[in-house]
């Protein structure tokens, strides 16, 4: 790793952010790490200048504007990953350091060039596409064979579909993949 790259870690959970930098240095030699309690305390004239994110689901979720632009460069702090399967970066805070590490160089060495997980998945049809939208808006799948004019059975394929390309099983991760590859914006989702 360069020493030269800027971390920023936005985590409310201070002992969770002392044990990532202690991680950081140790293993991945960065010179600047910066702590953040909380967005506001992250300047936007920083933005340009940092190599890597490291913040809690609350507020990545919380700051949609801010980081999905940079979400390949963004990694999500989680207790429960297995609670968690949208298509992002995520670091278990409850893994084993061996475990840690490996996650932590896998991210580094996608940012370096490698490729990205979701890039790996196979391009939704446009019909697929239509589908996952309609999903996301929270439509059932009758509403969404009326919406499409498509039978029941064929939304059921194509939801099995985009299930298998994307490994996306749950409502609210298929919504969270939609909005950050752009198929709906954050502002369309209906309140619950």
């Amino acid at each position: 790793m360069k020493k030269n790259k800027q971390v920023i870690i936005l985590l409310p959970d201070r002992l969770c952010s002392l044990g990532l930098e202690s991680i950081l240095k140790e293993y991945f030699s960065f010179a600047e790490i910066t702590y953040c309690a909380s967005f506001q305390a992250l300047g936007e004239e920083q933005a340009d200048s940092v190599e890597y994110y490291f913040t809690d689901s609350d507020s990545f979720l919380a700051n949609l504007d801010y980081f999905l632009p940079r979400r390949a460069k963004t990694m999500v702090v989680v207790r429960q990953p297995e609670s968690l399967s949208f298509p992002v970066n995520v670091l278990s805070a409850r893994s084993s350091l061996e475990t840690l590490i490996e996650q932590l160089a896998q991210f580094f060495a996608q940012e370096n060039g490698c490729s990205n997980p979701i890039e790996n998945n196979k391009e939704l049809s446009s019909r697929e596409v239509n589908v996952l939208r309609e999903v996301a808006y929270g439509y059932t799948n009758k509403e969404i064979a009326e919406h499409l004019h498509i039978s029941l059975n064929t939304v059921l394929t194509h939801r099995k579909n985009i299930t298998a390309k994307l490994g996306i099983k749950t409502i609210p991760g298929l919504t969270f993949y939609a909005i950050m590859n752009g198929i709906i914006s954050g502002d369309e989702i209906p309140s619950l």
